[in-house]
């Protein structure tokens, strides 16, 4: 039952995680109506900026996160002001297609001002198991993991807090409910989307250095972002709550299947199943958990 539940508690550590990659694409989406494809390039760009730094200046972590969130707050603004705001009103379509595009765009930018080779980063969070939990209930569960959980949980409540109680939050929350009716009270549009793209960059900054010090910061983050799309899919594409929970499902149930339903088909089944379930789901509900229901007349 310990082994059960230590797969359980790592699962939903690593879903937190997810979320926070997925909120990302919750903040664009739900205040643009545009999905944002290129957040996993951001990821991957904000934690190859903070290596970068460190390396090519002789900086310290701690001086070389300020720099990187200028620089991804630059990012996040730049791309409200060149990609996004000459295309407002156009389909949907165009506007997913822009950011594909924009995917590219910033992994090559990011590779051509820091180099493509794979970066150890070292948080001062030592990956060893709990004492406690070892000792007391011989569950192995990693301490990185439970403080890389916890300062997701923090950014969310942080992010939840001044979308509920600021007034640029009130006015976010506005614009995501009518672009028209936001404008029409002299809410800002431009403003609050260059604001909204540029807090989508700090949460990048903060998934990018999460795990780029778990799986080292490498090309292979930018595929973070696909692994949010089945938690995007089970929460809705519009709710904050919603990406929160979606990632602990994901995360549990990735885990568990490949220990217990893994070993009857070969392994190798963590990395698809999530979307597997997403499919299932999308088949039942298809506007998520905690996503708004389209009633289409025909």
């Amino acid at each position: 039952m310990s082994f059960f539940f230590e797969v359980l508690i790592g699962g939903l550590l690593s879903g937190v995680m997810y979320a926070l990659v997925a909120i990302g694409f919750v903040l664009i989406y739900k205040a643009s109506g545009v999905f944002n494809f290129a957040q996993g390039a951001m990821v991957f760009f904000a934690a190859l900026t903070c290596v970068g730094i460190m390396d090519k200046f002789g900086l310290s972590l701690w001086l070389a996160i300020p720099g990187t969130i200028v620089a991804m707050v630059i990012l996040g603004l730049c791309i409200e002001r060149v990609v996004l705001r000459p295309l407002v009103n156009q389909p949907e379509i165009t506007l997913f297609m822009a950011t594909i595009g924009l995917t590219f765009f910033i992994e090559g930018l990011a590779q051509l001002i820091w180099g493509n080779q794979v970066h150890k980063l070292e948080l001062p969070i030592e990956d060893v198991p709990l004492e406690f939990l070892a000792e007391k209930f011989n569950i192995i569960v990693s301490q990185f993991d439970v403080m890389a959980a916890g300062v997701c949980a923090i950014m969310v409540a942080v992010l939840s807090l001044v979308f509920s109680k600021t007034k640029v939050g009130r006015a976010l929350r506005a614009v995501a409910d009518d672009h028209q009716a936001a404008l029409a009270v002299g809410i800002p549009l431009q403003r609050i989307w260059a604001i909204l793209w540029a807090v989508a960059g700090m949460v990048a900054l903060v998934a990018g250095l999460l795990w780029g010090a778990r799986n080292g910061v490498q090309f292979a983050l930018t595929f973070i972002a696909l692994k949010a799309l089945p938690v995007l899919i089970l929460g809705g594409f519009t709710s904050v709550p919603g990406a929160i929970v979606g990632g602990l499902i994901i995360g549990a149930s990735e885990k568990l299947a490949e220990v217990y339903i893994g070993p009857m088909v070969g392994g190798g089944i963590e990395g698809w199943f999530p979307y597997v379930l997403a499919l299932l789901f999308l088949l039942v509900r298809p506007e998520g958990l905690f996503g708004e229901k389209i009633i289409r007349r025909i």
